[in-house]
């Protein structure tokens, strides 16, 4: 057991009768973590939120949050935003704040300075005297957030944050969970939209059919594909193709996003995983394989998981 770790998780198994939803997960954090815990939908995530949250049992396997056995003996230590949303809808937004701030141990009126605090920091102040059912839905599920951190928590569990907002409030809550990990605060969020996991997390934890499929970060996923370089020519690419470190080359026709000029076709090359692309372009130059264009990119997170995933991927809403 590391004693350090704000999470561990020990081959922790979940059955609902004959059905097994998780399936031996094993994974920790350390301490000022961003941590995304990803999957398509049905992969498991929600079901291991709660058991990290104690709020229903694991089958088998051991569970340590903030060095404790059991997340209610630190409860007021930890802030979980659900993944089912929801306020009091007649309540003022400051005061439901300050509510749930009394409820982990503030006093009303240190909840209450920081309930305007909050909404003053992320744009709300002028909704914090209006009853929660005036806001939009974007605005209730940030004023529900800031509800689930306002007595600024150690570890943060936030259930599918971004589900449902538009793009301005996606950016605000990527923003508040920025502000907390520049506090050495811990934050694990589930998603299935890997963009989020991409700009926002140090490691990710990947979730598919109840099983952990990868742990580690973003640079380590990406090496799961190999590099690609895409070249335009017309010429003979022959030589390209008896290089040693080009695994593959195929044509990319219009259909997959090549524009095609002056006759040229267009060509994409997957590289070993420690070639140097720049080699290929003064490859070309020393060939006289004249280019149209030369572009290289790493494959995006979702890419990556999709190839993990496979077909599931799709069919559960993986994005």
């Amino acid at each position: 057991m590391n004693m350090n770790a704000m999470l561990e998780l020990q081959n922790v198994t979940k059955y609902y009768g004959a059905f097994k939803a998780v399936d031996e997960v094993s994974f920790s954090l350390a301490a000022g973590t961003i941590c995304g815990f990803l999957g398509p939908n049905g992969a498991g995530k929600t079901t291991t939120l709660r058991m990290i949250l104690d709020i229903i049992k694991p089958t088998s396997g051991t569970i340590t949050v903030l060095g404790r056995p059991s997340a209610l003996e630190v409860r007021h230590r930890i802030g979980y935003l659900p993944e089912e949303k929801g306020l009091y809808k007649k309540m003022k937004t400051w005061s439901v704040i300050a509510y749930f701030a009394t409820l982990k141990g503030l006093s009303r009126k240190a909840a209450k300075q920081r309930a305007y605090e909050l909404l003053e920091r992320y744009g709300l102040k002028d909704f914090a005297i209006k009853p929660t059912d005036a806001l939009s839905k974007g605005m209730g599920q940030k004023v529900q957030m800031l509800a689930a951190i306002a007595h600024d928590p150690e570890f943060v569990i936030l259930d599918e944050p971004f589900s449902g907002l538009d793009p301005v409030n996606q950016q605000v809550m990527e923003e508040i969970i920025r502000d907390m990990t520049s506090r050495n605060r811990t934050v694990l969020f589930s998603t299935h939209v890997m963009q989020h996991a991409e700009r926002l997390c140090d490691r990710i934890v990947l979730m598919a059919r109840g099983k952990k499929i990868f742990d580690g970060t973003i640079p380590e996923a990406k090496r799961i594909i190999p590099r690609r370089v895409r070249i335009e020519t017309q010429d003979d690419i022959a030589p390209v193709r008896g290089r040693s470190d080009v695994l593959s080359v195929r044509p990319v026709d219009k259909a997959n996003g090549a524009m095609q000029t002056n006759g040229a076709a267009q060509w994409e090359l997957q590289l070993r995983e420690n070639a140097d692309p720049q080699s290929i372009l003064q490859f070309c130059f020393e060939q006289r394989i004249r280019l149209h264009s030369f572009n290289q990119s790493e494959p995006t997170l979702h890419e990556v998981f999709v190839q993990l995933v496979g077909p599931e991927a799709k069919e559960a809403g993986f994005r």
